[in-house]
């Protein structure tokens, strides 16, 4: 099969990723109710929904750290108690680097998709890295890269997506201890005349 241009792969839509149809739950049922739904769909989280509106989201990371860890009774606590709020959202029409990023800069594994204020579906970190492999392996040699800096003092380039402008480079290097494509990192040296690059 022919490799695929990371540029192509940044036109992947949210909607051609996201799952749908989504599975909600509301703020007054209980963590056991949650979890069994869960389980049920084999799935990591459920969206908390009050009417129409998306208001929060319930993670397996949740139900751990809010239930299990502090040794609470599932069928006693209430999604509302334990559910990240507010739910971060994207619009269904961005594309697949885009959410990317946002889960990166909000730390997040899980965005709501929206389409004319409607919940539409839901887009995960492995959602995306099923289009985009390449997102594993960069994050894999990034850390490897800067293990490498770290005990050599050396600077090199990689391929992915950068930190400042936030599109796709095969040239990013380590900048001001962000990565960035040969664009920006002109900027920052015309900004401060005294740094190497």
């Amino acid at each position: 099969m022919a490799e695929v241009n990371p540029a192509a792969r940044e036109r992947v839509t949210v909607r051609e990723v996201m799952n749908s149809p989504v599975i909600t739950g509301t703020e007054d049922e209980t963590i056991q109710a949650i979890s069994t739904r869960m389980i049920d769909y084999q799935i990591g989280s459920i969206i908390i929904m009050k009417g129409s509106e998306p208001i929060g989201i319930v993670t397996d990371g949740n139900i751990i750290d809010q239930v299990v860890a502090k040794n609470l009774k599932p069928s006693s606590v209430l999604a509302k108690d334990v559910m990240s709020t507010p739910l971060l959202t994207i619009k269904d029409d961005r594309n697949v680097s885009e959410a990317a990023n946002l889960m990166r800069k909000k730390g997040v594994k899980r965005l709501g998709v929206m389409d004319d204020g409607r919940l539409m579906g839901i887009i995960s970190i492995s959602d995306i890295i099923s289009v985009m492999p390449e997102l594993y392996a960069i994050a894999a040699e990034k850390a490897r890269m800067m293990a490498n800096q770290a005990t050599t003092g050396r600077t090199t380039s990689l391929a992915g997506v950068c930190d400042n402008c936030g599109q796709w480079s095969e040239d990013l290097a380590r900048t001001d201890g962000r990565y960035l494509c040969y664009e920006c990192r002109t900027e920052v040296v015309a900004e401060t005349p005294e740094r190497e690059i």
